[in-house]
């Protein structure tokens, strides 16, 4: 699944293709995806200009004059930059034209992905109103997960994959984090003391910075919006490792399952 490296990459494979564009037509071939694409979405953005791109977790908002186009990759889409006139595949749903011949094309072959329209302040959407801070803010801290985590029982893992806690911290950025920050990811979450969530807010930082740097990671079918994969699974410690030596001491990296997804972790340099 797109995370919030490979969300961010795509930002910035997209700026300097269609920032300040003008949208001339959009084509759906396939509105079913996770919710339906406006059945007027051509009509609301026909010939308006792009003038800001960003990103609130992992949407992606384009802002036109007239409202924000909300784009959410799912479990596999990708937005490529191409030729209009780029044949299309089977799994191509939407494709927005621009006024230098070239095209947004979203690729989603499981079809979870979304793109909505917010007329008015995107961020108040009800998709993205009650999303918690997010992690590269200078607002981001050990003290806001220390706060944030009182009276909690639930495993660390879990609580900083909480959208509504800080946003965009899936399952591999989890594993990575939670190993340079040397915390056990069944510890209760309640539990840290403040130092160990200013590390953790620290490792939860770099490790999603390196991730963008490195273009994300290629897991299925994400590539970025020049059709390029990423390359950070090279750098992983512990996440898809087991079994295999940790980098660090040497111990086997071990596995569990946690609400459904498989947490990998070394049980020396990771202390509960």
């Amino acid at each position: 699944m797109p995370e919030l490296p490979e969300v961010e990459t795509t930002l910035r494979g997209l700026l300097p293709h269609t920032l300040h564009r003008t949208i001339m037509s959009v084509s759906i071939r396939n509105p079913k995806l996770r919710w339906p694409i406006p059945s007027n979405l051509a009509e609301l953005t026909r010939h308006q200009a792009i003038h800001a791109l960003s990103r609130r977790g992992k949407y992606l908002l384009m802002h036109l004059d007239n409202g924000t186009v909300i784009i959410h990759l799912g479990m596999s889409g990708s937005l490529r930059i191409l030729d209009s006139e780029t044949p299309t595949g089977v799994h191509d749903h939407l494709d927005i034209v621009l006024d230098n011949q070239q095209c947004i094309r979203l690729r989603d072959p499981r079809r979870f992905g979304a793109v909505l329209w917010a007329e008015h302040d995107a961020l108040a959407h009800p998709l993205l109103a009650s999303l918690g801070m997010e992690p590269l803010s200078d607002d981001f801290n050990g003290d806001l997960l220390y706060r944030k985590s009182r009276g909690r029982s639930s495993p660390v893992k879990a609580f900083i994959m909480d959208s509504h806690i800080v946003v965009g911290v899936g399952n591999i950025y989890a594993n990575e984090a939670l190993f340079h920050a040397g915390i056990h990811p069944t510890l209760a979450a309640g539990k840290i003391s403040r130092p160990r969530y200013a590390r953790l807010a620290q490792a939860i930082r770099d490790t999603l910075s390196k991730a963008i740097i490195a273009g994300g990671s290629s897991l299925r079918d994400f590539v970025g919006s020049d059709g390029a994969a990423g390359y950070f699974q090279q750098q992983y410690v512990v996440y898809g490792r087991t079994g295999l030596d940790c980098r660090i001491c040497g111990q086997p990296i071990q596995q569990l399952r946690q609400n459904q997804r498989t947490t990998f972790y070394c049980p020396h340099c990771q202390k509960k």
